[in-house]
């Protein structure tokens, strides 16, 4: 059913991730798919704190993101699922949407939070992944 799955985690909220992750590789083993893993690293917001930042900083975040997520990919991913691992920065729903298309993914799989009032069925980037991705995309809670 699907060749390639992009799977989307945050590597600051591992223990959410984990299960999202689980639910991934399940559907990757069961059809035969190849995983991609990415880990968006939002965006500074304003023009002003990326520049305070410098571009050595955010350079340093990222390289320290790609370590942490390699790591967790080794453990928690069986051998030969994987396909690649990401680490971007900017708008999370953005990035994820991008990385699907750059990889030709099939699925894209995300996690959403416990409901808020302000986000009621399911969380705001998870909600614009599946507003605006071609693909299919599937929500674990």
């Amino acid at each position: 059913m699907f060749k390639t799955i992009l799977l989307a985690v945050d590597m600051n909220d591992m223990p959410e991730s984990g299960h999202v992750a689980d639910a991934a590789v399940h559907m990757a083993e069961c059809t035969g798919a190849r995983l991609h893993i990415i880990n968006v690293i939002p965006g500074s917001g304003m023009a002003m704190v990326g520049s305070y930042l410098g571009a050595e900083q955010a350079n340093a975040i990222k390289h320290e993101a790609a370590q942490r997520l390699e790591a967790w990919a080794t453990k928690a991913i069986p051998t030969g699922l994987l396909d690649g691992l990401h680490v971007t920065q900017g708008t999370i729903y953005h990035e994820i949407i991008k990385a699907a298309q750059d990889v030709a993914a099939d699925a894209i799989v995300v996690g959403a939070h416990r409901p808020a009032l302000r986000d009621y069925l399911v969380g705001p980037n998870a909600a614009r992944v599946v507003r605006h991705a071609p693909q299919s995309v599937i929500v674990i809670r």
